[in-house]
């Protein structure tokens, strides 16, 4: 693997990555009823910090597995990379700057699909690169149900006002 690939995509990981510093949880979230089976706080700056990681060697495999991706002329499984990284970046946006956990179980549903659709079109250029993107799946899914226990836990309306 070139390590100016990787760095290109580790970049592109970074920035996605970065809405968790821009978007922090404070104490709005801290006020929120959490359901017993939530992470502790220290797991999601860990967990994230090593999907984002996978994710970047995902996509360094996957493009270098089409000679450079505008070289075999087929982007697509690079615009789904990047639609994933930007529904990423959007979800602290919703839920922790604005405050809408609502919008945000709308949004990572979209995020979930589109990691699918990620694992499904490197499947084809690397194996290795679509099962890197199954961990990453795994914590959408949890990060999607605890989004909608929060809802259950928590009046969205009331929420953002708190």
């Amino acid at each position: 693997m070139s390590w100016s690939v990787f760095g290109a995509f580790a970049l592109v990981n970074f920035v996605a990555a970065s809405s968790g510093g821009l978007f922090k949880p404070g104490q709005w979230y801290e006020r929120l009823n959490k359901p017993n089976w939530i992470p502790p706080n220290w797991a999601f700056p860990t967990v994230w910090s090593v999907l984002f990681l996978l994710n970047a060697v995902a996509g360094s495999l996957a493009w270098e597995a089409t000679g450079g991706g505008a070289a075999s002329k087929d982007l697509a499984p690079f615009i789904v990379y990047g639609v994933s990284l930007g529904l990423n970046f959007l979800w602290s946006a919703l839920f922790f700057g604005l405050k809408r956990m609502n919008f945000a179980l709308g949004e990572v549903a979209l995020l979930w699909l589109s990691l699918v659709a990620q694992i499904a079109v490197f499947a084809p250029l690397s194996p290795i690169a679509a099962f890197l993107g199954v961990p990453y799946l795994a914590w959408v899914t949890i990060a999607a149900f605890l989004n909608l226990r929060m809802i259950q836990l928590n009046n969205p309306s009331e929420a953002a006002a708190v």
